[in-house]
């Protein structure tokens, strides 16, 4: 089955970065768009940039320029680079395909900057 296990949050003070990993399973990654989701507390779960299998790449206005989207196709990993992190950034991170498979969703991994 489809699978995603995200990895690589942490607690960071305003400014630093991160690096979020997610592997996935279960069908052929490489032809697939891949995305990395947000939900943070008391809101609903949002993209926040897309990869798609040439590599081309989007983002979101909140994060464009801050945060930089990735693939391995050799490894079914994609990565999520998170610079200039701020409050707002904090939320629980997810991967999935864009569009995303409803009933695949992973764990997920907390990110969380404290000012």
């Amino acid at each position: 089955q489809v699978q995603f296990v995200e990895s690589g949050g942490g607690l960071v003070q305003v400014g630093g970065s991160l690096r979020l990993s997610c592997a996935a399973s279960g069908f052929t990654f490489s032809i697939r768009a891949i995305g990395w989701y947000r939900q943070a507390p008391g809101k609903q779960r949002e993209p926040v940039a897309r990869i798609g299998s040439s590599g081309s790449t989007n983002y979101a206005d909140a994060v464009k320029g801050r945060f930089t989207i990735s693939r391995d196709n050799a490894k079914n990993t994609v990565y999520l680079q998170m610079n200039s992190l701020k409050p707002e950034d904090t939320a629980v991170y997810y991967c999935n395909t864009f569009g995303p498979l409803p009933d695949s969703w992973g764990q997920g991994t907390q990110v969380t900057v404290s000012s």
